[in-house]
């Protein structure tokens, strides 16, 4: 089984020895360095996230992947996710398709939804349209992929006939659907042929196997070639399991606090990360052992292509991640690959 290992990050506001909050251009530019530090240890993609609020610097991640493309040589680069829903897909592509020009080859796109709503008022989208928003944008942006002359209409942007977009890309690029576990979002993407990426951020990662065969199942039924299917989901790698779990906590409770009293979520605790951290979570801390053997039973159970591992949480500190990077790269993958090959897989 080949499977391919990834980071994602969404710029989150992290803070100094002392505790106090970065500025966010300086939290942007150690971003740029973690996307080096990826490239160097051997890393095959890097995320980056589209938000639009205090906890996180990143409103712009084509500009911060273009940054990122000049610094760096093999690694992929590429969202984590654009928020397809409150964006127009003409830009969307063409910032993507200059992107992959700028990087020689090396863009992806991660288009979806997104879990958080700022967006839609900031540039003028009523919420009560979430749902056709994102099917029609979708729909649009997978007639763009073919890189001819476009007519289409729907009823959140202007129609367009036979409209041509530039620039034009050497050899297209990359697409996928982010999906928090809707099977609508699953076939939706399988009919679209857009590659699944499977964002796991709660509970065991077997629950999701259903989503795995579904889209393949799509695939199938439409007589199409197979496409890969990833999964994203946090995490930290320190040297043992402990200093992973003490560097994590604190930064997770505070920026899970901060969001669950907008959405009415309990006061996260030292227990529920345990249980997280644990084989049934869906959090990947530890040292490179830990986070291998989890992570191949990931591998194993889902049957897929890649796994993004979400690397900043919070405010834990630049230093921190980029070791967490480091250890990701040189230790877990190839231990990953090493298990599973064990296992005849």
């Amino acid at each position: 089984m080949t499977v391919e290992f990834g980071l994602d990050t969404f710029g989150d506001v992290t803070a100094d020895a002392e505790g106090v909050p970065l500025t966010d251009a300086q939290t942007i530019r150690n971003v740029v360095e973690q996307a080096v530090r990826a490239d160097e240890v051997g890393l095959a993609f890097f995320g980056v996230g589209e938000h639009h609020r205090k906890e996180f610097a990143v409103s712009s991640p084509e500009i911060v992947l273009a940054a990122a493309a000049a610094r760096t040589r093999d690694i992929r680069l590429g969202t984590a996710v654009t928020v397809l829903s409150s964006d127009d897909p003409v830009r969307v592509y063409e910032r993507f398709a200059t992107l992959d020009a700028v990087s020689n080859g090396r863009a992806e796109v991660i288009l979806g939804r997104g879990s958080f709503i700022e967006s839609f008022p900031l540039f003028g989208f009523d919420l009560a349209d979430y749902e056709v928003l994102f099917d029609e944008r979708l729909d649009l942006f997978s007639r763009l992929r073919d890189e001819r002359p476009v007519t289409w209409q729907g009823s959140t942007r202007a129609a367009l006939k036979d409209a041509d977009v530039f620039p034009k890309t050497e050899n297209g690029f990359r697409a996928w659907v982010g999906v928090g576990g809707s099977p609508e979002s699953v076939v939706r993407a399988a009919h679209h042929g857009y590659a699944l990426m499977l964002a796991i951020i709660g509970g065991a990662a077997a629950r999701f196997r259903p989503y795995v065969d579904l889209f393949h199942r799509t695939r199938d039924a439409m007589g199409a070639e197979r496409l890969p299917v990833g999964v994203h989901s946090p995490g930290h790698v320190a040297d043992t399991d402990e200093q992973a779990w003490d560097e994590m906590y604190p930064a997770m409770e505070a920026n899970r606090n901060a969001i669950g009293r907008e959405r009415g979520w309990p006061p996260y605790s030292r227990a529920q990360f345990q249980n997280d951290v644990g084989p049934d979570g869906a959090v990947y801390a530890g040292s490179p052992e830990t986070v291998a053997r989890k992570l191949a039973t990931t591998v194993r159970t889902l049957g897929i292509d890649r796994f993004d591992l979400k690397f900043s949480n919070g405010t834990l500190a630049h230093e921190k991640m980029l070791h967490s990077i480091e250890l990701y790269g040189s230790k877990v993958a190839p231990r990953v690959r090493e298990l599973l090959a064990e296992a005849g897989e």
